[in-house]
């Protein structure tokens, strides 16, 4: 997986303790909890979703996706630093700024902005998040001051989410100054001029980050004047900083039981909705292991009652997902064929395979056991457990199976060597399911594809899915392509879980998009203490 996902997953969830809130009557600021600190907030810099989060306030997009519309859908988008927009021909597409638009230090947005921006994000010494996306591939240049026409290598109905949704817009007039190589390096607050409704005031590493609306703002000034995220590591501190108090939001409570005790507490509401990630356990299909053997894998999926495992372990609403999906991507089809649980017909398939059960219990066929381990990241407790209840719906079916916790960068270091059997892995979704290559199709392996598996009619049907021009040609296809992938059973799609945030009752009009977190940040209000 690129560095880019798995760090912006780490970072999705909890976080920490410090100093109280300031009395007042009728408070205008807002305290959020946050189990990581970003490393950077210009946004090609920005790797983390708790970066992204921040930095989202600051710089703007020219356009916007709403949650939940297909990126192939026109209509799904609506206005950012650009006020409107037109297709120009199969290849480009015009976007007119929005007018009066000004950085926070009173200079004009402009179109070379913008260029200068989609230049920076493609760039080889930054490597952003969407270069490879970006690079080579897309052109953006000034028809004048406030037009800007953004140019593709090739048509492909997602132009306009990727001429949209990868990029903030940087201030030209600022960093062309600083050598490429050091931005980085560059840790000043005045730099960080953006376009959005707000601006950095202060960061207090390992602490805190303070976020202020910008006085010069022609648009409707927010009602929260001041934004404060407190950076903490611990779940259990960050929890504990909502419930004494001291912080009005806590993304995510990781667990049906910290659920619990936010419900218990008056001053504070849980609030549930649908997270951008799923989970799975992808299996090592190369060398000469039992797992190499889709029957083997078939009957082992079919052996595991996964809606029982998803809300058991998230609670109610997660759902087990169809194929490598979370709950909002738009992709997300209920018809598409998954092998459902019976554990008569798992051992029917192993028994089919050859194999049969030893002295000990244990399946064995031609003298090699069915014993494989499941690699997990000692730093997830909750990937341990369902591991684990994994482990113990195997073993009733003949399969020794042993959890292997590892260390992070232990774990990431085996999946890139091929060291494992089978691992608990997490994805976080994008709008767009075009991601989902780099893990499951043939030119991802040996790199996001760590288990190796090659279906040329998965790959082919996945890529007409992408090349499809309406959404409804675009379901079928993906449907297709899931089957495909389902019936080759090269992993097992286990959840796709609903989070609860913990809420303040003083935050009133809160509008979560699971896709980032604080978009609605602006329009929120706050009652009195």
């Amino acid at each position: 997986m690129s560095r880019s996902r798995w760090v912006r997953r780490a970072g999705l969830g909890l976080l920490l303790a410090g100093c109280a809130r300031p009395p007042c009557d009728h408070c205008d600021t807002l305290v959020i909890a946050a189990t990581a600190e970003p490393s950077a907030l210009l946004p090609p810099l920005v790797y983390e979703t708790v970066g992204r989060d921040i930095s989202d306030q600051v710089f703007e997009r020219l356009a916007d996706l709403a949650t939940g519309a297909a990126p192939i859908d026109p209509a799904g988008y609506r206005p950012g630093l650009a006020a409107s927009w037109e297709r120009v021909d199969s290849l480009g597409w015009r976007f007119h700024l929005r007018p009066g638009a000004q950085w926070q230090d009173g200079s004009p947005v402009t179109a070379g902005d913008v260029v200068f921006s989609f230049q920076a994000y493609g760039d080889s010494v930054l490597d952003a998040p969407a270069r490879s996306t970006l690079a080579g591939r897309i052109t953006a240049s000034a028809e004048d001051s406030s037009t800007v026409l953004i140019r593709f290598r090739q048509a492909y109905p997602e132009q306009l989410y990727d001429a949209t949704w990868h990029v903030r817009i940087i201030p030209a007039h600022i960093w062309r100054w600083v050598p490429v190589g050091d931005w980085a390096a560059d840790t000043a607050i005045a730099h960080l001029v953006g376009s959005g409704p707000y601006r950095v005031r202060s960061w207090q590493r390992g602490q805190t980050l303070t976020l202020v609306a910008d006085s010069l703002l022609e648009r409707a000034a927010p009602a929260v004047r001041t934004a404060i995220w407190r950076f903490a590591t611990d779940p259990d501190a960050a929890l504990n900083l909502v419930l004494s108090h001291e912080a009005d939001l806590l993304e995510t409570l990781g667990t049906p039981e910290r659920a619990t005790r936010v419900r218990a507490d008056s001053v504070l509401r849980a609030i549930s909705y649908p997270s951008a990630t799923y989970g799975f356990l992808g299996y090592q299909l190369k060398g000469a292991g039992p797992l190499t053997d889709p029957e083997v894998r078939r009957a082992l999926n079919q052996g595991v009652d996964r809606s029982t495992l998803a809300r058991v372990m998230f609670g109610p609403g997660t759902r087990p997902p169809p194929g490598p999906m979370s709950q909002l991507l738009w992709i997300w089809d209920d018809s598409i064929t998954v092998l459902p649980f019976d554990t008569a017909t798992a051992r029917s398939r192993l028994s089919g395979a050859g194999w049969s059960r030893g002295p000990d219990g244990v399946l064995a066929h031609h003298r090699k056991r069915l014993q494989f381990d499941i690699l997990v990241p000692s730093s997830s407790p909750v990937r341990r457990r369902v591991a684990e209840a994994l482990q113990e719906d195997w073993r009733r079916l003949g399969a020794e199976v042993t959890v292997n916790a590892v260390e992070f960068p232990v774990f990431m270091e085996r999946l890139g060597r091929g060291r494992f059997d089978s691992y608990i892995g997490t994805w976080l979704d994008e709008p767009s399911p075009r991601g989902l290559g780099d893990q499951w199709t043939s030119a991802g392996i040996g790199a996001l594809n760590y288990g190796g598996y090659a279906s040329p009619g998965f790959d082919r049907e996945f890529t007409r899915a992408l090349e499809a021009t309406s959404v409804a040609e675009a379901r079928a296809r993906f449907r297709m392509a899931f089957d495909t992938l389902n019936a080759d059973a090269p992993a097992l799609f286990l959840f796709a879980p609903v989070n609860v945030a913990a809420v303040s009752r003083r935050v009133e009009n809160l509008e979560i998009d699971p896709f980032s977190w604080l978009s609605g940040l602006r329009r929120l209000r706050l009652r009195p203490n």
